[in-house]
């Protein structure tokens, strides 16, 4: 019997792009490839490409080297965002064979037979980002025990930073009724809690309907979608990735209030604290806003965990500004931050703005927002230091430990027990760990 193609995979990025990925990973397995981890050597190495920041762009790079390093005569298929943006910039990176863009990804067996037509430069087939105008579905299964359930792609809105609509295209959602599909196959698979992911999942629906007796009944929303999604049976856990603070209404929060499967667990981008910069990023909120979100939610879930965006340095930004932004941070109900050095993305409106901020009081300010999320962490963890709650186990990378997460985003390392892994269990919630990478805890019966 012929040894089968190999293929490895490699995600940089947020989680819609691991959905992605794992999908494709499907695609080449349903067409005869054996998937293989990236250090073992492979024919085709696929890199899955993120294009937020600078350091992203740099990563796609070095993953291209390591993959020669490790397979030399491999093909590297380059995917993603960064391939949209930047397809001929990818092509000529020594190595590099294939650049797939947006609407071409999902393609990508169709254009392995292609490699051998262009030897020693890469092929390029990335249109127009128009051309991504419909919805593919994906999610991820098998390489961790959550599965990322894509149920959203695309954005219409300008924020002034964001590359992001020149790379996915415009709003559009999956259906109703294939997102509860795709939910209850992941069932059968026997995952546990699956974690929704969009570009905008808030705007979840756009363009979507939903049908009963054959007629138009209205456009889906969000709040259809995890009310239908709360009724799949299987699965224990929904998370929500990430919603806007415009998009999550008081109905999205009472009903995750009151779900037995949505987690209290909501990640909700601020990117400033600072009224005058929100202005020139182009967000659809003020301050005000953000913080009657914040006081809804915690009000109605006081046990609830919420992470939050923030960019620093971005054009314009003050000292002031910044302290603006750090006061009002620092005065919020919220529990962690996932704090970005602001960096200049062509072809966007902020590239073009004056009044740059040093690159090294970029670097302070992100220091001193990192220090403030740490702390505000430490109090979450502290808070429920005593307490049982439920953890989803699986393997830690720390070799012969196990970890996971409460339903409130608490992550808790064990001693590993196989049999514990992909099962939720209740546990006596400990000390924080130095590190703040985990709490210890007990195992209940």
């Amino acid at each position: 019997m012929a040894t089968p193609n190999t293929v490895a995979f490699h995600t940089l990025g947020c989680k819609l792009n691991f959905s992605e990925t794992s999908s494709i990973r499907r695609l080449f397995e349903d067409k005869g490839y054996a998937a293989v981890e990236f250090e073992e050597g492979a024919d085709i190495y696929v890199i899955n490409t993120c294009s937020v920041t600078d350091f992203a762009d740099k990563k796609c790079r070095y993953e291209v080297r390591r993959a020669q390093k490790y397979a030399p005569d491999a093909k590297i298929v380059v995917i993603g965002c960064y391939a949209q943006l930047k397809p001929d910039e990818i092509a000529n990176i020594p190595g590099v064979d294939l650049v797939l863009g947006a609407a071409e990804k999902f393609n990508i067996t169709n254009y392995i037979d292609e490699l051998s037509k262009a030897p020693g430069k890469g092929l390029v087939r990335a249109g127009e980002v128009s051309l991504a105008n419909s919805f593919t579905e994906a999610f991820s299964f098998g390489d961790r025990t959550r599965s990322f359930l894509k149920v959203q792609d695309g954005c219409d809105y300008k924020c002034s930073f964001c590359t992001i609509p020149q790379a996915r295209g415009k709003s559009r959602s999956d259906t109703l009724e294939n997102a509860v599909k795709n939910a209850q196959e992941i069932a059968s698979l026997g995952v546990k809690e699956i974690v929704l992911t969009g570009v905008n999942l808030g705007d979840f629906g756009n363009g979507t309907e939903i049908i009963e007796n054959q007629k138009v009944a209205k456009h889906a929303l969000f709040i259809d979608l995890i009310r239908a999604l709360d009724t799949v049976e299987g699965i224990e856990r929904f998370r929500i990735s990430s919603i806007e603070p415009n998009l999550i209404t008081t109905e999205i929060v009472d009903f995750v209030a009151g779900s037995h499967r949505f987690v209290p667990h909501f990640h909700i981008p601020l990117q400033s604290g600072s009224d005058k910069i929100l202005k020139m990023m182009r967000r659809r909120y003020g301050t005000e806003l953000y913080a009657d979100r914040i006081r809804y939610i915690k009000s109605v879930m006081p046990h609830a965990c919420i992470g939050v965006d923030v960019i620093v340095g971005f054009p314009g930004e003050t000292d002031q500004d910044f302290q603006d932004s750090f006061d009002f941070i620092h005065g919020l109900d919220v529990d962690y931050l996932h704090v970005f050095t602001y960096s200049e993305r062509a072809n966007t409106p902020a590239a073009d703005m004056p009044d740059k901020v040093p690159m090294e009081v970029r670097r302070y300010r992100n220091d001193q927002l990192r220090s403030l999320s740490a702390k505000k962490k430490r109090d979450f963890y502290q808070r429920f230091e005593g307490e049982t709650r439920n953890v989803l186990f699986e393997h830690s990378p720390v070799e012969g430990m196990m970890s996971g997460f409460t339903d409130n985003y608490i992550k808790v390392s064990l001693p590993l027990q196989s049999e514990m892994i992909n099962h939720i269990h209740p546990v006596t919630l400990g000390k924080t760990q130095a590190d703040l990478d985990a709490v210890d805890a007990v195992l209940i019966g």
